[in-house]
């Protein structure tokens, strides 16, 4: 927990204003405090680590320059926002993020004024804070906006696509590029920042653009000054690209000198229309092992700062559901040549580590672009490969016309596997797979399972790689209930469900993750349990059988309930003219907060008690 007195700089900081009240001597010191605090808070609560590390000097940069929260900073994804969150009011609370009631994951407008737009999926700031912009522009507001983006999420399409648009409107808007991959080689050093100087300052801008009022009037001249520029700029700095897009483009400078940070952005805040700084960082700065491997340091448990590793946790006997899609890839990729994985930027995450190294030719990270990602798996089934897609949930939203369009409509053959399905827990709404049954259901040509137990996720794979046509399992974070992975390869029978447990009057049809709690509430209550398995096609033959030998229906999936599967049996059965009592067990419509996946599911009534009392109380 914080403790005033420990950080003699950081004690006086409630909200940026503060920061502008102390001298630029100051702000090193108010740096290192930061950074130290940022290790103490994460040590606690867990969290993004390294990129919030190497953003502390630039955070201070911002709010010492920049009048927030009128002038509006938007950042991309939030990951590197910590510290933005530390002076702008939420100093006390820093040990509680990422958990239930407390400080955000990522940047919310719900949360705080200083966070200018809410945040969680990559690529969106430069399209925010241009529609910022042209909205204060025509309400006559002199404001500044800010949009800060990593190298990662500069990959996505959206952000050329904003920064085309910005540069043809001529919008005031700066980007901040935070590099943190290249090192700082010796051309960045004092010659450039001498450059950097001159590129942003009001005399440089001024002179560029008179001179472009004159010569554009002698058409050959023009663009032969044009070009001399460009050539020019191009020799001493990489920016001919953002250029070309229609950004005066400044950089790249060091992103942990202050001094050249605040003089750069002082002049940068004089000058208008749209600049484009590119900054180096170091993720991880300041913490040695975040330094040394920023990958393992991007989100951490709960760690002692003193020690030089992460902890460990205690082996388990059975994998995560992650695990058992990584080894599965492999596998059956030993035995079909044919296959071809494809990750947008989520290797680790996807579990396709092992992967990459077995059959690098096979291997496709697209870096952060679902959408080609879902349009390059299309490409390569019309040739006759056999893409498996493997994408968060929530990220497939960001997909879905290419997968109607380029996939669906086509029939081509495509495999989906959705991690992270379901309620995902610390990292909140935003990476919720909440929404899957629902918009893929809709979908015509369409196979869609969800695995109870590990051993069926596998089974479920390698049906939908078998299955001629675009296919989706989607299963929920971390691990299952435990039920050992056979080796083999083999197919499930497409639209068959299987019953788990023969009770009384209640039948408690299950997809997913709640057949296990289902299993254990039907046995409490004398209901028979329904290993549904496909969402679909549903196994409408059993639904017709369990409907004349049980008097209600529960429909129980970890997804909402609005076109969901519980829907879709709702609807079978309202087309068989079949009047019963179903009661439908599912996310409420709402997007559910942060917290432990376990709290999330006890608050949404998913766990057993949950189903025992939902029931009960509509049995009642």
């Amino acid at each position: 927990m914080y403790k005033p007195g420990n950080y003699p700089i950081l004690d006086t900081i409630n909200y940026p204003a503060d920061v502008r009240k102390l001298s630029k001597d100051q702000l090193p010191g108010l740096a290192r405090e930061l950074r130290e605090y940022l290790t103490h808070t994460v040590s606690i609560s867990g969290g993004h680590f390294a990129a919030g590390l190497g953003t502390v000097e630039l955070t201070i940069a911002l709010h010492y320059v920049f009048d927030t929260p009128a002038d509006q900073l938007v950042w991309d994804v939030g990951h590197q926002a910590y510290p933005h969150k530390i002076l702008t009011g939420r100093k006390e609370a820093m040990p509680t993020i990422r958990t239930k009631g407390g400080v955000s994951a990522f940047p919310s407008r719900a949360e705080s004024e200083y966070d200018a737009f809410g945040v969680g999926h990559s690529s969106t700031s430069i399209s925010a804070a241009l529609g910022m912009a042209i909205a204060a522009g025509l309400k006559g507001e002199d404001k500044q906006m800010v949009a800060i983006i990593g190298d990662g999420s500069i990959t996505g399409g959206m952000a050329f696509e904003a920064m085309n648009h910005a540069g043809a409107l001529d919008a005031n808007l700066l980007v901040i590029l935070n590099d943190n991959e290249m090192s700082i080689s010796p051309p960045v050093g004092a010659m450039n920042n001498y450059l950097t100087k001159i590129l942003s300052s009001r005399l440089y801008a001024s002179v560029r653009e008179e001179s472009k009022k004159v010569l554009s009037k002698m058409p050959s001249v023009w663009e032969l000054a044009r070009k001399t520029e460009e050539h020019m700029k191009g020799m001493i700095v990489p920016g001919t690209l953002f250029e070309e897009l229609g950004f005066n483009y400044i950089g790249p400078i060091d992103g942990h000198d202050l001094d050249m940070l605040i003089s750069t952005l002082e002049n940068l805040k004089q000058t208008s229309g749209p600049r484009f700084l590119h900054i180096v960082t170091k993720k991880g700065k300041g913490y040695a092992p975040a330094e040394k491997d920023p990958l393992a340091y991007h989100g951490v448990p709960a760690f002692d700062p003193s020690k030089d590793c992460l902890p460990q946790s205690a082996p388990s006997p059975y994998p995560s559901y992650t695990e058992v899609f990584g080894q599965w890839l492999c596998d059956m990729a030993g035995q079909d040549e044919r296959l071809l994985g494809i990750t947008p930027a989520m290797r680790e995450g996807s579990g396709l580590v092992k992967f990459s190294q077995c059959y690098p030719q096979r291997y496709f990270d697209v870096a952060i672009a679902e959408q080609h990602a879902v349009t390059l798996a299309a490409g390569q089934a019309c040739q006759g490969a056999k893409p498996v897609v493997a994408i968060y949930s929530t990220f497939l939203q960001r997909a879905y016309d290419q997968l109607i369009h380029d996939v669906a409509l086509q029939n081509l053959d495509v495999l989906f596997a959705l991690d992270r399905a379901g309620l995902v827990g610390p990292d909140g709404p935003t990476h919720a797979g909440s929404f899957d049954h629902s918009f893929l259901r809709c979908i015509p040509n369409m196979l869609i399972m969800a695995p109870a137990d590990e051993n069926e996720c596998r089974q479920m794979l390698t049906t939908g790689y078998q299955h001629e046509g675009p296919a989706a399992v989607r299963y929920p974070r971390g691990k299952g209930p435990g039920v050992p992975v056979q080796a083999g390869l083999t197919t499930l029978p497409i639209g068959r469900g299987e019953v788990r447990h023969q009770g009384g009057r209640i039948a408690i049809l299950a997809w997913g993750s709640l057949v296990a709690p289902a299993l254990e509430a039907g046995k409490h209550l004398n209901a028979t349990v329904v290993n549904m398995r496909f969402v679909k096609p549903l196994d409408t033959d059993l639904i017709l059988e369990l409907a004349k030998s049980h008097d209600v229906f529960v429909t129980a999936e970890e997804n909402v309930l609005a076109g969901g599967a519980g829907s879709a049996v709702n609807d079978f059965l309202h087309a068989q003219k079949i009047l019963m009592p179903v009661l439908n067990i599912g996310l409420p419509d709402r997007f559910v907060e942060q917290g432990t996946r376990e709290e999330l599911l006890a608050l949404c009534g998913l766990d057993v008690r949950g189903l025992i009392n939902s029931i009960e109380a509509f049995c009642a």
